[in-house]
């Protein structure tokens, strides 16, 4: 059989050949999650030999460090995605008492400035344990609290991260155990410079739902922190959350803060650390 093309039709191939590949949706880069990893869990890792590592198995951040440490990431190409703030302020004595806020003040106004020129933009802040409170007198007390330390945080760019505890396990009488607390407190503030730090494995613990809440909540929500249910292990399958599935999530609904991992490793800390950052590349 004999092909017949003349030479304009062989000409139109050949330019046709030569034309730029128009990109497929496929071929563009995928986004990635922001991962950071909690420094309390690695406490026996110099903190400087930690960052080359966190660095090299993918991490963007170290979280939760306090003031002698918040310039050390920066030295070694990562940074600190969350500083700890008024050192009186702790997971049972927080912002749900009107007789603290005036310490926090104070010492926001001290230390605010300090954490802005290590270039960490976010602070962890705590409601405190419930002592017999009601919650709608707490939710008042938490938003009038952050409303009085939101000057300082938004003149220094710090957004103040509300964090969402389990008070079954781990920290019992801890009045932020729901959603609807954190989100009552963060509405009533009004502010982008304050969100909920919205802690995986606490919310399991209480109240489960975890991916269809963080997307209905997306927009209050500043900070994310990993464990796996039960226990605060490994976060592969060994336990009950899918966490390829939550990051896939997370990233689908343009998040684009720092999720940080805060479990603690079963066996070989770092070995662990590397293949739980691997999981979550989705």
């Amino acid at each position: 059989m004999t092909l017949d093309i003349d030479r304009r039709s062989l000409l139109a191939i050949a330019g046709a050949s030569l034309l730029p590949a128009v990109p497929r949706a496929q071929d563009k880069p995928k986004r990635k999650l922001k991962q950071s990893v909690a420094r309390w869990i690695f406490q026996d890792v110099p903190l400087e030999e930690f960052c080359i590592k966190a660095k090299e198995m993918g991490l963007a951040a170290v979280d939760l460090l306090g003031p002698n440490e918040w310039m050390v990431p920066k030295k070694h190409g990562i940074a600190c995605s969350m500083a700890f703030g008024p050192k009186s302020m702790q997971i049972g004595h927080g912002l749900n008492r009107v007789e603290h806020h005036d310490a926090f003040v104070t010492e926001s106004e001290a230390v605010f400035p300090r954490i802005a020129d290590a270039g960490i933009t976010s602070v962890i802040v705590f409601s405190g344990n419930r002592g017999g409170l009601d919650d709608a007198a707490a939710i008042k007390n938490c938003t009038q609290g952050l409303q009085r330390m939101l000057p300082v945080a938004e003149k220094h760019g710090i957004t103040l991260q509300l964090e969402y505890l389990n008070s079954k396990v781990d920290h019992k009488d801890y009045h932020f155990d729901r959603m609807h607390f954190g989100l009552e407190v963060v509405k009533g503030v009004g502010s982008k410079f304050c969100k909920i730090l919205y802690d995986i494995y606490h919310v399991q613990i209480m109240e489960g739902d975890i991916i269809r809440t963080l997307r209905d909540n997306i927009a209050h929500i500043g900070h994310f922190h990993t464990g796996g249910v039960p226990g605060r292990r490994d976060i592969d399958d060994t336990q009950e959350l899918n966490y390829p599935a939550i990051c896939r999530a997370i990233v689908e609904s343009g998040f684009d803060g720092y999720v940080a991992h805060e479990f603690i490793p079963k066996k070989d800390k770092l070995e662990t650390l590397a293949r739980c950052v691997k999981l979550c590349e989705v």
